[in-house]
Formats: structure tokens, sequence, C-alpha cells
């Protein structure tokens, strides 16, 4: 009966020389292989070459796309009111204070997308609802209200286009 002890602890030993071996082996090699990057701070963002590229296409692109939106403005436009387009917007510009809800404002408002703003006159479309702030400021109290104003975005002239809403009476409507 003694071989038997003698003989599992030489197993186990050999078991464990095994697995040393094997795990120094694998220190050497895999371990390297698997040991994780540093990740990338917020400080320093990495970025090669084909990433500046496509950022040089995407200023360029959107440099064309604002040459395109004034070039569009000046012959004339019909557009959604956004804080800043007055002052930007060469030529004669003129609010439409439009309710969704109102039907003499859908009809102006679908005369202008199918025929278009006047040539040189912007018309900038302001949600009645929502823009109380210009309401307020121009003395608008009723919705198909048009609003002709300088480069400043001063009034020049106003009118309430309710019982005719179209282009012509937004043309006779100005200063």
């Amino acid at each position: 009966m003694p071989a038997r002890p003698v003989r599992s602890t030489g197993a186990a030993a050999l078991l464990v020389a095994a697995l040393a071996l094997t795990g120094c082996a694998t220190a050497g090699t895999a371990a390297d292989d698997t040991t994780p990057a540093a990740a990338p701070t917020a400080e320093a963002p990495e970025h090669d070459a084909a990433d500046m590229a496509d950022d040089a296409e995407t200023d360029d692109a959107l440099d064309d796309a604002a040459d395109d939106a004034a070039d569009a403005v000046a012959a004339g436009a019909y557009l959604d009111y956004e804080d800043g387009l007055i002052e930007a917007t060469p030529g004669d510009k003129v609010l439409f204070f439009h309710a969704t809800w109102c039907p003499n404002c859908r009809a102006l408002d679908e005369q202008l997308r199918a025929e278009g703003a006047p040539d040189g006159l912007t018309v900038f479309k302001v949600d009645y609802d929502s823009r109380t702030d210009l309401r307020q400021k121009y003395g608008v109290t009723m919705q198909t209200t048009v609003v002709y104003v300088d480069d400043a975005g001063e009034k020049l002239s106003s009118e309430v286009l309710y019982q005719e809403p179209s282009i012509d009476a937004l043309l006779a409507a100005a200063p």
C-alpha cells in the first residue's frame, strides 16, 4: 500500500509541473497579445488622414449648401422663420404670421409654395401660435398678418391679409 500514495503524489507533481510549464509558455506569448490597449482619452482624440479628409469634404459641402441658400434667398424665397435670418438675408423681407388651423393662412401658404416668393422678396413663415415674442414685438393680433421689416428687423409696415390671402395682396402691402 505504500506505493499507492507515492504514485498519486507523483501524478499530482507531474500535473502541477505541466500546468506551470503551460502557464509560463503563454505568459510570454498569448498574454502579450491579449493585453488591452489603453483607451483613448477625451483630451486627445485620435484622427487619421482619412478622418481629416472626410472632415474637409463635410466642411466643403456645408459651405456649398450655405452658398446655395444665400443664392436662393438673394433671388427671393419662402422660408420658415429662424432667429438671425432677417439680418442675414439681403433684399426685401416680410414676415408672414401663419397658423396651421387657419384656412386663409393655408391658402396663402399653398400659393407661395406653388408659385414661390416674388423675385427679390424673402417671405418668412412665422408660426403664429408659438412665436408670441414676435407677435408682441410687431403688434400682430391676427393670423395672416404680414410685416415688412428692414435689414435690422425693424417694422416698416404691416397688413392683415385675412380677407384676401394672396401674393398680390402681399405685394400690395409693401411699404
